[in-house]
């Protein structure tokens, strides 16, 4: 067996599967599954909109993130101690909230959804920090999409599964089996490698929240370091705020945009991420980098193909498929890179400072979209997008220069 399928059989790597279906669950069931429910029990649309901000714990993880760095619990190790109870305690909530009902106590939805959000949020800080301190330089990419699969698993399972079974069982019901596939998510976080203690956690919480700044700030370039994790993955994000409206506009209907979306889209990102890590560990994450920052630009280009073709069925599941393929073998390796630049005392807070500044980039870059759309049309749209790309691919010579050696996986 060739050494980049054989890095996926290793406990290391195998083992965040389950972890990251485990981070990527509770997400839909405070989110779009509760909206359904809410819809489903005539909630006004008012107050299912104030029910976005149950997510707010998911964008604000950083500020908590120090804690989990600081202290260690007395029971199995410092990162898979945090993520046990986190997931029982979610499975709990997520049991509890099934239990509410959002048309007679919609405030004890919305304090159940925030506490499993918290929890949720609190369970991914954690998780990134295992698999950065666990994975061994050579399994980071595999590690990486690995994650990813997991996690995307888990949404289409707590999200189109869900909408499913509640034509067929009462919502208390799909809450409490949802409850039932996270706790046993718990079995995972038992079996998986034991952290290794190589680095001495923060003596202070004092510590815990200057250091990893202090630790971040003193390497060479870190300001512009942090401009790169912002526009690495700009023109991809360019294009994916934009499908949806696109592919309805050109004259798809809404049954085949959701099936190229959630069946072609979801099958791209798992074999897209899936290849990525396997080439990650086959030529190095730098390489990578460079060989899928270009996938990423050039992929744009099957929407622009597709808006001068205009509503072909077939085009349209080739744009899409190409769309996630490219962006899935992107987030393997640049999820990989992130990885490497933590220092292992803060993991925690740092990982989670690095996926913050990202997420504050998908929202930023998606506002002028829709203008740009309305101003240039579709076809020069995506031809433009392609140009999100080219600051990240100009920063990677400074940050990721392209090595020639091939780095192979540790399998020990």
């Amino acid at each position: 067996m060739k050494p980049w399928i054989r890095v996926y059989l290793n406990r290391r790597v195998s083992v965040l599967l389950g972890l990251g279906f485990s981070s990527g669950l509770p997400l839909a069931l405070t989110g779009s599954t509760l909206q359904a429910w809410m819809v489903t029990e005539h909630v006004d649309l008012s107050l299912i909109g104030i029910f976005s901000l149950v997510g707010l714990p998911y964008t604000l993880k950083m500020l908590w993130a120090p804690l989990l760095d600081r202290f260690s619990p007395p029971w199995l190790d410092r990162r898979r101690g945090w993520i046990l109870p986190a997931q029982l305690l979610t499975a709990a909530s997520i049991f509890a909230l099934g239990w509410s009902s959002p048309a007679v106590n919609p405030w004890t939805v919305a304090a159940l959804a925030l506490t499993v959000a918290f929890l949720s949020a609190s369970q991914d800080i954690v998780v990134d920090a295992y698999r950065a301190d666990v994975l061994r330089e050579p399994e980071r990419g595999a590690g990486a999409a690995t994650s990813v699969v997991g996690y995307r698993l888990a949404m289409l399972t707590s999200g189109a599964l869900a909408f499913v079974l509640s034509d067929h069982l009462s919502w208390r019901n799909v809450y409490g089996l949802m409850a039932l596939f996270m706790a046993a998510c718990a079995v995972f976080t038992y079996m998986a490698p034991k952290t290794p203690e190589t680095e001495k956690p923060p003596r202070t919480l004092r510590e815990a929240v200057w250091s990893p700044l202090a630790s971040y700030f003193q390497r060479p370039g870190a300001i512009e370091m942090l401009l790169f994790i912002a526009v690495f993955k700009l023109g991809d994000i360019l294009a994916a705020t934009m499908t949806t409206p696109f592919l309805l506009d050109l004259g798809f209907s809404r049954t085949e945009v959701g099936t190229a979306n959630k069946a072609f889209g979801l099958a791209g990102t798992i074999l897209g991420t899936l290849a990525g890590g396997g080439i990650v560990a086959r030529i190095g994450i730098h390489r990578s980098l460079w060989v899928f920052a270009v996938l990423q630009a050039v992929s744009n280009l099957s929407f622009t193909g597709l808006a001068l073709l205009g509503p072909h069925f077939g085009a349209m599941v080739c744009a899409v498929a190409i769309e996630n393929i490219s962006g899935g073998m992107g987030t393997a390796a640049f999820v990989a890179f992130l990885i490497g630049l933590c220092d292992r005392r803060f993991t925690a807070t740092q990982y989670a400072l690095l996926t913050s500044l990202m997420a504050v980039t998908r929202v930023l870059a998606g506002v002028p979209t829709g203008f740009m759309a309305e101003a240039f049309g579709w076809p020069m749209f995506y031809t433009v997008s392609v140009l999100g790309a080219v600051p990240g691919i100009v920063l990677l010579a400074r940050f990721a220069p392209w090595n020639p050696a091939p780095t192979h996986p540790d399998t020990a």
